[in-house]
């Protein structure tokens, strides 16, 4: 086997472990289930493994040079019509594309799948534009990011509440393992044409800018959108006899999975052809590389969404009604805690941000610390989550305090402070939270009573939010220890890096 795909595989693994043997302990003690429904899970868990390894693999040999080259040669041409023509196609082509988005719209009910995900396409495609001529001008993201976020908000109290949580929650999934790699890629290429000492810093920022696109699209959409009601229906869990079963569920799945993802990777594939085509920027082989990439990101979408909607999601709604249908229902807060800690320290594209961060900062900001800051905020982030799925909070209380507080801190933080954070929340919120907790926070609510669409949706922007604050709380640290040393970051001496890393841990 490939030892890239041996080594991504690997990476999914880690991913997808922790919460695999949470759930099995969890069956084994407290939500007791059917052996043939644990085969189920486990099966849509090794499919889930092998199709994230095959798909991050795919979308490193295909989106990342594809994004590079896309993004070095619009600011060569200088022209802003053709900047902002392609700048919007891309980011609203490859976000149909994206897988997580695919799982959310599945699990709204009440928007038809096409309506959401178009939705969400055109917001990216305009934040990508918004983010690209950031970059271009030098606009402050700092400053941006108020605007925009005053903007979100006042929208918010417009749209219809059952539009608000799914609108937040669109703008975390949509920046997912298909998304990151080509937009960071795009904002790689557009600094590293600029010769000014800033172009590093400006190329982080455009996953956060991209995040605010989708949830401003659904809160306009709720507005102007009267969809039919529609209740939400627990998952259901087929009866499992033999194991020839469980190859029938998911053998009759395929096709339907196939065709969905071949829908969607064709219009990514039509501008990869037509970008070389025009430009002939790749070489033979690397066009036979990006060729067996686009191949393997086929490949491993569909194992990925047949593995999540037959056996992995189903359990996570089982899991969550088994927990609140009864007295040990607040044991689903400690619950959430250690599934927080552990989601997103192996999410694929929170460590290709961490390996971007690093390598930026010279290992001044070491993946070690990125993983510390996020766990322990995206644990902070799933408990309250559970607070509100169990007490039915309104997703406000927590949303504008949390925001607020990340918008002030982006005011006293260095800038590449303020990119890192805010990309790291759009990339915290990937896989495992919209194809686990968001399913787990259903079951559980409606387990409880509660209403699924204002009171379970939220919790993936929940989890996109908590990064905001850890990573810019890093940054007052980092601020803090550097105000004694007259240096750029990248020049700190070691034993300041280690100082920084013994504070915050």
């Amino acid at each position: 086997m490939n030892e890239k795909l041996k080594e991504k595989i690997k990476e999914s693994l880690s991913s997808v472990l922790p919460i695999t043997i949470i759930v099995l302990l969890l069956s084994i003690t407290f939500v007791p289930m059917e052996i043939g429904t644990v085969v189920l899970f486990l099966t849509g868990a090794v499919l889930l493994i092998v199709g994230m390894g095959f798909f991050q693999l795919g979308a490193e040999m295909a989106m990342t040079p594809l994004g590079q080259g896309v993004g070095g040669r619009l600011i060569k041409s200088k022209r802003i019509l053709l900047i902002v023509l392609v700048s919007f196609f891309m980011g609203a082509v490859i976000t149909i594309a994206e897988p997580d988005l695919q799982v959310l719209a599945n699990q709204v009910a009440s928007i038809p799948n096409q309506v959401l995900i178009w939705t969400v396409a055109v917001g990216v495609g305009l934040f990508l534009v918004v983010a690209v001529l950031r970059i271009l001008f030098h606009i402050s993201l700092s400053k941006m990011l108020l605007v925009f976020y005053i903007l979100l908000f006042v929208l918010s109290f417009f749209s219809p509440d059952s539009f608000t949580a799914v609108a937040f929650d669109s703008g975390g999934v949509t920046t997912g393992p298909m998304t990151v790699p080509f937009i960071m890629a795009i904002g790689v290429g557009l600094s590293a044409a600029r010769s000014d000492r800033e172009g590093a810093d400006d190329s982080f920022g455009l996953v956060a800018l991209c995040s605010v696109g989708p949830v401003m699209m659904v809160l306009l959409l709720g507005i102007f959108y009267n969809p039919s009601d529609a209740a939400y229906t627990a998952a259901e869990i087929p009866t499992i006899a033999t194991t020839t079963d469980v190859a029938r569920q998911f053998v009759s799945a395929l096709p339907q999975y196939g065709k969905e993802v071949l829908i969607s990777i064709l219009p990514v594939a039509g501008v990869f052809v037509l970008f070389q085509l025009f430009t002939r920027s790749y070489h033979k082989r690397q066009v036979l590389r990006m060729v067996v990439g686009f191949v393997y990101t086929i490949l491993g979408l569909i194992l990925f969404l047949t593995g999540v909607n037959v056996g992995f999601s189903p359990i996570g709604s089982l899991l969550g009604s088994g927990l609140a249908d009864g007295m040990l229902k607040w044991l689903l807060i400690p619950i959430g805690i250690i599934i927080g800690y552990y989601i997103v320290k192996a999410e694929p594209a929170v460590q290709v941000l961490n390996k971007q961060v690093e390598d930026l900062t010279g290992g001044t900001i070491s993946r070690k610390m990125m993983n510390s800051a996020l766990s322990a905020g995206v644990a902070c982030a799933v408990a309250l989550a559970m607070v509100r799925v169990l007490t039915g909070i309104n997703i406000y209380w927590i949303i504008i305090p949390g925001y607020a507080i990340a918008l002030v801190l982006s005011r006293f933080v260095p800038s590449v402070f303020v990119g890192i954070a805010f990309d790291s929340g759009g990339v915290a919120s990937g896989p495992m939270a919209s194809t686990f907790l968001l399913p787990l926070a259903m079951g559980a609510c409606a387990a409880v009573g509660g209403n699924v669409v204002t009171d379970a949706f939220g919790v993936v922007a929940l989890v996109a939010m908590a990064p905001l604050i850890a990573i810019q709380v890093m940054g007052l640290i980092y601020k803090h220890k550097s105000k004694s040393v007259a240096q750029t970051p990248q020049a700190l001496p070691e034993e300041t890096v280690v100082d920084i890393e013994e504070d915050f841990e």
